[in-house]
């Protein structure tokens, strides 16, 4: 014959079922395991600390942004220093031309010629490049024309410079003023 199922514990209502032949737990063996206050202190003192290392952090990183932002103004500011030096001499050499009291026209023609040589190596070495295109085909990202004329020349092909332009690197900073070829057969 089969025996009769155990009788099942009665479960109330959010309480877990108590086991009478478990032992119970004596308040001494309570306080010999972790402390809630000092595992509470150690986190306590965990957090405060990565909030100092966030702060820090966040402090640094705004030294940085500042120390960046001066920085590329005095780059903006200072960025032409170069060429100002080695503009200097050219001045100087005008002025000394503007000075000469009784100077020949001779002599200063070769000393214009020589500050207009001082002038192109301070050009040179700024990459400062002089667009002259007299005899080549009209470039609008570099030319600007300003008329055209009839010649015999081909179409479209630079025949008088009225301004010489300049380039940067590879920037044109300053077109070059043309005159432009047009066939002689356009009537308009």
């Amino acid at each position: 014959m089969p025996e009769p199922d155990p009788p099942s514990p009665q479960v109330s209502s959010g309480e877990p079922p108590v086991d009478p032949a478990a032992p119970t737990a004596k308040p001494a063996e309570v306080a010999s395991g972790p402390d809630t206050e000092e595992l509470l202190r150690h986190a306590e003192l965990k957090a405060q600390e990565h909030h100092d290392a966030w702060l820090r952090a966040k402090a640094e990183a705004e030294n940085i942004r500042k120390r960046t932002a001066i920085e590329l103004a005095n780059a903006y500011k200072y960025a032409i220093e170069a060429i100002a030096a080695e503009l200097l001499p050219v001045k100087d050499s005008l002025e000394a031309t503007l000075a000469a009291d009784s100077a020949a026209l001779e002599t200063l023609r070769s000393g214009v010629d020589l500050t207009l040589k001082q002038l192109n190596a301070v050009f040179g070495k700024a990459n400062l490049r002089e667009i002259n295109p007299i005899g080549e085909k009209f470039d609008p990202h570099q030319h600007q024309a300003i008329s055209m004329l009839p010649s015999e020349k081909e179409p479209n092909t630079i025949i008088n410079v009225l301004q010489k332009g300049y380039s940067l690197h590879d920037r044109v900073i300053r077109p070059a003023l043309v005159t432009v070829a047009k066939s002689r057969d356009d009537q308009a």
